[in-house]
């Protein structure tokens, strides 16, 4: 038998010699030595699992069997199940091609949408307009970049389970409960182990973004902080920098699951120290103990991904700089910017007043400033003033343009100026000030700016 070195010469070998009719059993035999996997199988029969059974989803099976093609639930929604929750989402794969499934699918009437997928075998299939159920073919990566993947569709469960990234993710439940376990995936849960399938450097190479998203579960499933397994973090140490090819937008996505997740103080600091901060924007002079203040003060107030990032900078520039990485939304570069304005101000008493205050000073400017007061008290960790300010409602400021231009006030600076002093009086006074006392001082502020 042919001697490999590597995953990748598995791959390549076998991508080659893919004419040969026995080309699949030469890649399982190949790979599944390679990779270590054997069959582990046991009865699932939880709530949580027939929870999953709408008259919809038997539908779908229905559909499968009567046209001969194997279906069953995949990955993550496997891997919630067996830790007796509910998944939120669930995907399945199945033996049917794109093809057959789109055929089979017409001729049912069973409408389909958001087909953009169909390349990597994805067929998204909407049942009595109610239930939208995404569908995969099988499917081997036989070759790869780092980003993107080439795939060949297959009807071998095993080699499917190759291809994907962690034990956790590798399991196949099928409908009559039936766990199908190739690579120890349910013992690795059970020990709240976080493992690659098969070689750690392999699976990385093939998609850089695998580190993040082995930080991610890390998070959600390990028992501590500190149960890394050495070898792994060796590996992410090895090709950090194949992080630089991936788009922003999916960065961010696995970043934001990050800081907001189990362990997120120690996590990044971890990330940090393997040299991941300049791939995700953190280019400049990292304030690692702010981040973690604020990570054990606030996480249990619920912050926004952006409120925690915030923390790991020092500058308005830096905010820029990471958003030109991770392409973040509009209303997320501004709660950065309004956070790192505020977050040393100093707090007159009553505290209630310097967000009333606050607010006032930046209604006229951004309509969104209750939000991002909020976050600035979630980030501070101030949960009793958190919660005052919420049920605080903003009193509405009498005075509006109408009526400058009633009292013939001009247009221009005068007009802003006039306003904004009006609106200055009302905050001295409490916010009690009525529409007739200010109207009364138009005339006076007038003259202040003519």
């Amino acid at each position: 038998m042919k001697s490999f070195k590597t995953l990748g010469s598995v791959l390549q070998w076998t991508f080659h010699n893919r004419s040969s009719l026995v080309f699949h059993a030469q890649f399982k035999r190949l790979y599944t030595t390679w990779q270590g996997g054997r069959l582990f199988t046991m009865k699932v029969d939880t709530p949580e699992f027939h929870q999953l059974f709408t008259p919809e989803l038997n539908q779908l099976k229905s559909l499968f069997d009567k046209y001969g093609f194997e279906l069953r639930i995949a990955g993550g929604a496997v891997r919630d199940l067996m830790m007796e929750k509910v998944p939120h989402d669930v995907d399945f794969a199945t033996t049917a091609t794109p093809t057959q499934m789109k055929e089979m699918f017409e001729k049912e009437q069973i409408r389909m949408i958001n087909n953009k997928g169909e390349k990597h075998g994805t067929i998204t299939a909407r049942i009595n307009d109610k239930e939208n159920f995404e569908v995969t073919t099988l499917r081997i990566d036989v070759r790869t970049d780092g980003r993107h993947a080439e795939v060949e569709f297959t009807k071998d469960w095993q080699l499917d389970a190759n291809r994907r990234d962690l034990t956790i993710n590798a399991m196949f439940l099928d409908f009559d409960g039936t766990l199908i376990d190739y690579f120890n995936g349910k013992d690795d849960l059970d020990a709240r182990r976080v493992r690659f399938v098969g070689s750690a450097e392999e699976r990385i190479r093939e998609d850089y973004l695998r580190i993040l998203r082995y930080f991610r579960f890390f998070g959600r499933i390990a028992k501590d902080p500190d149960s890394y397994e050495q070898d792994v973090l060796d590996a992410i140490r090895s090709n950090v920098d194949g992080l630089a090819g991936i788009a922003g937008e999916r960065l961010w996505t696995e970043v934001k699951k990050i800081v907001c997740g189990r362990f997120n103080g120690s996590i990044m600091q971890t990330m940090l120290a393997l040299g991941i901060g300049p791939h995700i924007g953190l280019t400049g002079q990292v304030n690692k103990e702010e981040y973690l203040r604020v990570c054990e003060a606030s996480t249990k107030l619920n912050p926004l991904p952006i409120t925690f990032m915030t923390a790991l900078l020092c500058s308005e520039d830096e905010v820029y700089t990471l958003n030109k990485r991770l392409k973040m939304s509009n209303e997320e570069v501004k709660t950065a910017l309004f956070i790192l304005q505020h977050r040393n101000d100093p707090r007159p008493s009553p505290p209630l007043r310097y967000c009333m205050d606050l607010h006032n000073d930046t209604v006229a400017k951004e309509k969104k400033i209750k939000d991002r007061i909020m976050e600035l008290l979630r980030y501070q960790g101030e949960s009793s003033l958190l919660e005052e300010f919420q049920a605080w409602t903003p009193p509405r400021f009498p005075i509006t343009g109408y009526d400058l231009f009633a009292h013939k006030v001009p247009k221009g600076p005068v007009f802003a100026k006039t306003l904004n002093d009006l609106r200055q009086l009302w905050k001295e006074s409490s916010y009690q000030m009525s529409k007739e006392e200010l109207v009364d001082c138009i005339e006076e502020v007038v003259k202040r700016h003519t």
